[in-house]
């Protein structure tokens, strides 16, 4: 099961309570105070996996808690500092405060942490409290309240090309052609309810990952449809595969298709408006009638749209598309580059 968004509580541990003690030693005539600090609580880090790649375990688990701080002891003995507790999560994780809807950090990088909670620091022991005029303090700190955070994750997902288009417009016949992976695929729109990803090998050795997001709808920028909710999934694809569907069976003219598709991206955000993307006409073993896919071929030439025709199902014109989607990403920023430059890691 695909889980994109969760809420998550996070505390980190309370510092341990300074010590009250004083030195009681055969051969020190003058003892002194000897309380010591406490120990620092543990700080809740996220950490970006390249492992995980759904947020479904905090549904079940949506409290994290590190380690307190342990008190000090005589003898000056510090309390132990608590343990930091490592969240591990999507590469891909937007984190945002759930009280004032502030993104607090984005988890673009592979290996990439960032302190979420930062836990309180421990007390001081009476032997700080020691003056010439008050040597026999009693005075101690307790231990700070470590950080608690409520957290909303949001993950969108990494993808060198997304496949989009109108429900049915054959995302998912072309994706389990291409790769490996192997979605739900019917005659039915909406077959498609959560976002897949494939591994394609392209020529000369090179290989890219492909997303088959779940299809938009006109006014999926307002939520129609599935909404929003997969449009976010596009953001991080350097490449986006427009299939319009040109078959026979389509009651709908993919000229306007296209056009359609084309303003929700440009209704969401300009940057997906600006995207590179190809063209796609599909499901050629079922067009009879070429007038309406030459007629979007025509509309792409005008427009010096890259353009391109297909059927996955007989698999004509997939080898032309993966060398032109493998050439097209070499012209692109990398995808290291491309993605969001990751917020640098606070140290504790």
């Amino acid at each position: 099961m695909f889980v994109d968004e969760a809420k998550i509580i996070v505390r980190a541990g309370d510092g341990g309570n300074g010590c009250v003690a004083f030195r009681r030693e055969k051969f020190v005539p003058r003892g002194g105070p000897s309380g010591g600090d406490g120990g620092d609580g543990g700080s809740v880090i996220l950490e970006a996996n390249p492992n995980d790649n759904t947020l479904l375990r905090f549904r079940y688990n949506p409290e994290f808690r590190a380690e307190l701080g342990r008190p000090g002891q005589g003898s000056n003995k510090h309390g132990r500092s608590g343990k930091d507790m490592i969240v591990t999560v999507p590469i891909g994780t937007v984190v945002y405060d759930q009280d004032t809807a502030e993104q607090i950090v984005d988890l673009a990088a592979p290996g990439q942490r960032f302190v979420i909670a930062r836990g309180g620091h421990g007390g001081r022991g009476n032997a700080h409290f020691a003056k010439p005029w008050h040597q026999a303090p009693r005075e101690f700190e307790e231990g700070h309240p470590g950080q608690e955070r409520h957290l909303r994750l949001e993950l969108k997902l990494l993808a060198d090309v997304g496949l989009i288009g109108f429900p049915n417009a054959g995302k998912s016949t072309l994706i389990s052609r291409i790769s490996a992976a192997r979605p739900k695929i019917a005659d039915y729109p909406f077959t498609t309810l959560e976002p897949q990803l494939g591994v394609v090998s392209a020529d000369s050795g090179r290989s890219f990952v492909v997303a088959d997001l779940p299809g938009l709808i006109e006014g999926a920028h307002d939520g129609a449809g599935l909404g929003i909710r997969f449009l976010r999934h596009i953001e991080r694809t350097r490449l986006l595969a427009h299939l319009v569907d040109t078959s026979d069976f389509n009651d709908r003219d993919p000229l306007h298709d296209f056009e359609v598709i084309r303003g929700e991206l440009r209704a969401s955000s300009d940057a997906l408006a600006e995207k590179p993307f190809l063209v796609v006409a599909t499901k050629l073993d079922a067009t009879t009638d070429r007038a309406r896919l030459e007629a979007l071929d025509k509309f792409c030439a005008e427009n010096s749209f890259e353009f391109f025709t297909i059927s996955a199902v007989t698999g004509e014109g997939v080898h032309a598309l993966v060398r032109a989607m493998a050439e097209a990403l070499d012209r692109l920023a990398p995808a290291v580059a491309h993605a969001a430059a990751p917020a640098p890691s606070e140290d504790r």
